[in-house]
């Protein structure tokens, strides 16, 4: 076999990132080429390391970019290369996600190859529907069958006779475009017509929707309703523990879909914050932060730091990028010397803290305008401070502690430029999707998004986290929903909470 490249079979779990394996995440994080499906936790790949190449190859019913027989065959050229791929498969890819074919098709050529199982939208679309596929008082026995075939076969392979019969759940994927043959087949030998079966779309998503019934009615309901793929069907009388356990769909922002602007790097926090209170989130980040474009100006200021009386911070932007800085230069903490530290806010104090570095001044208002309030009440005439900031930052904390009688160096910490990447198809689900809500978090997410030029989705807000980039979106002719108070996510969370409340 090859010792250099090595594929990994990866399975990207059911559509919640959370359900990602450690492992999984490895992977991606190592991979030098990324093969993926339509994956519902398109979020995986910001995971990815820069430099990665994102190869897209379809893979949902009805539409596959590439035919199965030229994925095996790009898998095993890029691994070939000696490169790490990293195929990556919605759910689990030895669960009708034809892994197996794949790894048969590594292992003839040669090549290095490892699975690593993911959980399957078998097990975890009903677990977030609210339904235990096992229950000592309903089975203790499950079957797992899919509703498409090869259709080159010619002929069926599943024994309806033997699965109508089959005692305990039952439960089939990728069978909607089928649900009504399904139905009637497992009644026409044997199962009875009043058999409890539920339907669950985008399962463990924010977009997730479930639908219950018998087999009798479901696919009328189905059709209704306009229900389509991707979806997991249950059946059996474990369907009506959902009533008493549907602990997914009861979540406060469940059915509200929200789109995240900060940087990739940032958005995670603000995201998973969300998803955990039930929001179908949409990261589309529209700023990127790039390193100053004098480096060595830069650098100099942070090698001197120590001797400064105040160090300024107002950004967690600028806290990471100082520090990265900082600690390239200098082994020990101590070399900072003894300077007290400003923060903007409490966003901006918590990643200070991660340095293990303590903060002396945090204004009540998380403004640039509230730090100087919070200074004047200090004397700082004749001090030195640095203020570390952004290239495009507003000149009131320079100009207010300079007439305060402070001596003040600029250390440009970083810029922030437009991202123009968009890996996960973000901008494509806003067009298709439109959303609930779009978050800003400064006011330069706010120009970045509007210079994309995207259709403003039909009964869409914009949410705020604080006075600037209120200002920033009225500049744009939007008004914000509601603007966070304390400016900073914990904030933002929870005033987006508050207006779905009042909405409901």
């Amino acid at each position: 076999m090859s010792s250099t490249g090595i594929c990994y079979l990866v399975g990207a779990g059911p559509g919640d990132p959370g359900l990602a394996t450690l492992r999984a995440k490895e992977c991606i994080e190592r991979a030098d080429v990324i093969v993926h499906d339509a994956l519902s936790s398109a979020e995986l790949l910001n995971w990815r390391k820069p430099g990665c190449e994102l190869i897209h190859v379809g893979k949902r019913a009805g539409d596959h970019t590439l035919p199965q027989d030229e994925i095996n065959d790009l898998i095993v050229e890029k691994t070939k290369a000696g490169k790490i791929v990293v195929r990556l498969k919605g759910g689990d890819p030895m669960i009708f996600g034809r892994g197996g074919e794949e790894a048969a098709e590594l292992a003839e050529a040669g090549v290095r190859f490892e699975i690593v199982p993911g959980i399957s939208s078998a097990i975890g679309g009903p677990a977030y529907a609210g339904i235990p596929v096992t229950h000592r008082e309903h089975n203790t026995q499950l079957t797992i069958f899919t509703g498409h075939e090869d259709p080159t076969k010619g002929y069926s392979s599943i024994d309806y006779t033997q699965l109508a019969k089959t005692p305990g759940t039952k439960v089939f994927l990728m069978g909607m475009a089928r649900l009504r043959e399904i139905t009637a087949k497992l009644v026409e030998h044997g199962a009875a017509s009043d058999t409890p079966i539920a339907l669950t779309r985008w399962a463990t998503t924010g977009a997730q929707k479930t639908l219950t019934g018998t087999l009798a009615d479901i696919a009328d309901i189905a059709e209704r309703a306009e229900f389509g793929s991707p979806a997991v069907a249950v059946i059996g009388t474990v369907v009506n523990e959902r009533k008493a356990i549907n602990w997914f769909e009861t979540r406060p922002l469940f059915g509200k879909r929200i789109v995240v602007t900060r940087t990739r790097e940032q958005a995670g926090k603000l995201s998973a914050e969300l998803r955990e209170l039930g929001a179908d989130v949409i990261e589309l980040p529209t700023i990127r932060i790039e390193a100053p474009e004098d480096k060595h100006e830069f650098a100099q200021m942070v090698t001197h730091a120590h001797e400064y009386d105040w160090l300024v911070f107002t950004s967690p932007n600028g806290v990471q990028r100082f520090f990265d800085a900082f600690f390239a230069v200098y082994e020990d903490a101590r070399s900072l010397g003894n300077p007290r530290i400003a923060a903007i806010g409490n966003g901006t104090a918590a990643k200070i803290r991660e340095y293990r570095i303590g903060v002396d001044l945090i204004p009540e208002k998380f403004v640039a305008e509230g730090l100087i309030e919070a200074f004047e009440k200090q004397s700082v005439e004749n001090l030195t401070m640095l203020w570390v900031r952004a290239a495009e930052s507003r000149d009131i904390v320079g100009d207010g502690l300079t007439k305060l009688g402070a001596i003040v160096d600029e250390c440009i910490a970083y810029r922030t430029v437009p991202e123009t990447e968009d890996p996960t198809g973000a901008k494509a689900r806003l067009a298709e999707h439109g959303a609930d809500l779009i978050t800003f978090t400064s006011g330069s997410t706010v120009d970045h998004f509007m210079a994309l030029g995207l259709e403003w989705p039909e009964g869409c807000v914009a949410g705020s986290i604080g006075p600037v980039t209120s200002d920033a979106l009225r500049k744009h002719g939007l008004k914000p929903a509601f603007e966070a108070s304390p400016h900073d996510i914990p904030g933002l969370v929870a005033a987006t909470v508050r207006h779905f409340s009042a909405d409901r």
